[in-house]
């Protein structure tokens, strides 16, 4: 299954906008991350993974895997552990865009060390 049939099957319709927006954004914003598809859910990969979004039935989530390593600037980053660090996203309306640029070029950033 390819990111776009995953999204289609398991990503609620309202939220699919959301996808699109990384999606179409991400390349051009962040040069360096290729989309791709492991584990059943979407994710961004440079040299390894660094981010992986994960539909819940209520919102999006993108982790970052050295999200707990980020400067956070936008104070958006969620999670207990020392080193992956998420957004929660509800619809397009909350999407923060340049947060979500920012976070992936911090761990484009990372990918690349």
């Amino acid at each position: 299954m390819n990111v776009d049939e995953f999204v289609q099957a398991r990503v609620l319709p309202e939220l699919h906008p959301v996808i699109a927006m990384n999606t179409r954004t991400d390349a051009g914003d962040c040069p360096g991350s290729n989309r791709g598809n492991k584990l059943w859910k979407p994710v961004y990969k440079g040299r390894k993974i660094f981010a992986v979004i994960s539909p819940t039935k209520k919102d999006i989530t993108f982790s970052f895997t050295h999200g707990g390593e980020f400067e956070d600037k936008y104070g958006l980053l969620r999670g207990k552990g020392k080193l992956a660090k998420h957004v929660k996203i509800k619809n397009l309306q909350s999407v923060n865009k340049d947060s979500l640029h920012y976070y992936i070029r911090q761990d484009l950033e990372y990918d690349a060390k």
